[in-house]
């Protein structure tokens, strides 16, 4: 009797992943060119490994996806657990330059223990060597290992399996692009074969509090780079354009200049959020003192700038309590 293959959702938002260019070329190419069926046709046994349900959910370039965006592919995932208990898991494919935003908001805001699996690759698919087919075929099967599941939202490329918290572009060219600088990956596909060697410490999926089902859209959190000579200017205009939040690139383990600083006291008398991340790639800012937070700032972590941005939105679109805010960047 034939076994029964699982059932994975993919659902495909553009990329390079589905990019065309000049055959063989790897640049100059248009991403989210090519439908979610012709890219399922370019991975030789994906149908084996699982029945898959393919959704083009959008077809652009990462850069130009929405909060949005971002709630509405949160909920789906979230309808299709609630609606099918046989859906064994996701895969979601994606352009690679905010790909690690879109797999930490989703880290945050899925509600299930099955592994939903973020993917892409530097490579367009009408390149020499895309390193498209490959990655996807990893990704369906670390969506369908029950070793996958509890471990959050997962980011495969280049034969490596991070967590979405940790993982971010290193590199604006190579395919082995994807790093998780603390920690490394969680773990490797090797043929046939899952992999894992460590799973996530901090709070993820169904055991945050977010949930995305009520957003209309989240609140404006803006990002300013702290640099010499760096003024006020940029904090003034987000503060002005109505940013709620805005998280500060600082130099080292916190440091701005003076004029950066006035005008971040200034914002958040405001009312707006200040949060202190630094810019340096690795390392961590805090844990953020009683004073700190009684003027209206807190901090990142270790993560950096542009995950702590996510983080802060949707902390945002729940609480104004800075007390509670800190808490879950020291958790999640």
């Amino acid at each position: 009797m034939e076994q029964k293959k699982p059932k994975v959702l993919l659902l495909a938002t553009g990329g390079t992943i589905a990019g065309k260019g000049a055959p063989g070329k790897t640049t100059n190419y248009r991403p989210g060119e090519i439908s979610v069926e012709e890219l399922i046709e370019t991975v030789p046994g994906l149908g084996d490994l699982a029945e898959i349900k393919s959704v083009q959910f959008a077809n652009v370039a990462s850069i130009a996806l929405t909060h949005q965006d971002w709630l509405n592919l949160a909920n789906l995932i979230n309808s299709e657990f609630s609606a099918d208990p046989e859906l064994r898991g996701v895969v979601v494919t994606h352009g690679t330059d905010v790909l690690e935003e879109t797999a930490y908001f989703l880290h945050l805001s899925i509600k299930d223990i099955r592994p939903v699996v973020v993917v892409g690759s530097m490579r367009p698919a009408t390149a020499l060597s895309a390193d498209g087919p490959l990655n996807l075929l990893n990704a369906v099967k670390i969506a369908v290992s029950q070793e996958a599941e509890g471990k959050g939202v997962l980011v495969a490329l280049n034969d490596e399996i991070h967590c979405a918290r940790d993982v971010t572009k290193g590199n604006a060219n190579k395919v082995e692009t994807f790093q998780s600088p603390y920690c490394g990956p969680l773990g490797f596909v090797k043929g046939d074969n899952i992999h894992f060697y460590h799973q996530p410490s901090r709070l993820h999926t169904y055991q945050t509090v977010f949930d995305t089902s009520g957003l209309k859209d989240l609140p404006r959190v803006d990002l300013a780079y702290s640099h010499i000579m760096a003024d006020g200017a940029a904090i003034e205009a987000y503060v002005e354009r109505g940013a709620k939040g805005i998280v500060i690139a600082a130099a080292g383990a916190g440091a701005v200049t003076r004029e950066m600083s006035q005008a971040m006291e200034k914002a958040t008398q405001a009312g707006v959020v200040i949060l202190l991340g630094t810019r340096c790639g690795a390392g961590l800012v805090g844990p953020a003192r009683q004073e700190m937070l009684k003027r209206g700032y807190i901090t990142a972590d270790n993560l950096n700038p542009q995950k702590a941005r996510v983080l802060l939105a949707l902390a945002l679109a729940h609480t104004d309590n800075l007390e509670t805010i800190q808490d879950w960047f020291n958790n999640c």
